[in-house]
């Protein structure tokens, strides 16, 4: 491992997530531990650590490190909870959340990228993570209920869907809003149909497939 790359992720974590206020130590050390760069597409592997979303091809990208700090400290994860991840992407949100003990399923509209972070995944010895094509918002059906439900496109709103595959107590992640200026929230179930909302950052992320904002035309 090269001086200049450690480095560059030493710099990651304190001087983009920790002043991001990610303070959970759990947290920054998964984020220090799984090689961010093994899970950017090689054109890209000198921004690795880089403050940038980058792209993963088919319109997606991966979060910001300081996005992904905040997102990952919201949830709370303890060792043995069942997490479900909508959107794949890269595989290294899936691989942090099993970092932080999770056993955790996650699921790609594009088999592509879910046949490529299977692989990754596997080949890295995350071997807690079980990988699915599938539309989230379609014909998907994951199997029992989850601790924690994470969103990692966008929507204007929560798909009540994706409320359903939550258990008594636990949550859900999403981005809703509308471009530039998305709102990234985590809800949490507080009963059978009471929702509490958390406010985390603004961002802005691809469309989940299937959640697209209708055309609006000027006449």
């Amino acid at each position: 491992m090269s001086l200049n790359l450690e480095q560059a992720r030493f710099n990651m974590v304190e001087q983009q997530i920790r002043t991001w206020e990610v303070l959970d130590h759990r947290v920054l050390d998964v984020l220090r531990d799984v090689p961010r760069e093994d899970f950017v597409p090689s054109r890209y592997r000198k921004l690795a650590f880089a403050d940038l979303r980058i792209p993963l091809g088919h319109g997606q990208v991966m979060m910001k490190p300081l996005e992904e700090g905040r997102m990952l400290q919201s949830l709370l994860i303890e060792p043995g909870q069942r997490v479900l991840e909508i959107g794949t992407g890269s595989g290294f949100v899936a691989a942090c959340l099993a970092r932080l003990g999770a056993e955790v399923v996650t699921v790609d509209i594009h088999a592509e990228l879910a046949d490529s972070a299977s692989s990754r995944l596997k080949r890295l010895g995350f071997d807690s993570v079980t990988v699915e094509t599938g539309d989230a918002l379609g014909d998907f059906s994951p199997d029992g209920d989850f601790d924690v439900v994470v969103v990692t496109g966008s929507s204007m709103a929560v798909p009540e869907r994706f409320e359903q595959w939550v258990k008594p107590d636990g949550g859900l992640f999403v981005v809703r809003g509308k471009s530039p200026a998305m709102e990234a929230v985590y809800v949490s179930r507080a009963g059978a149909d009471r929702w509490r909302a958390e406010s985390l950052f603004e961002t802005d992320l691809p469309r989940l497939i299937g959640a697209e904002d209708e055309p609006t035309f000027d006449f």
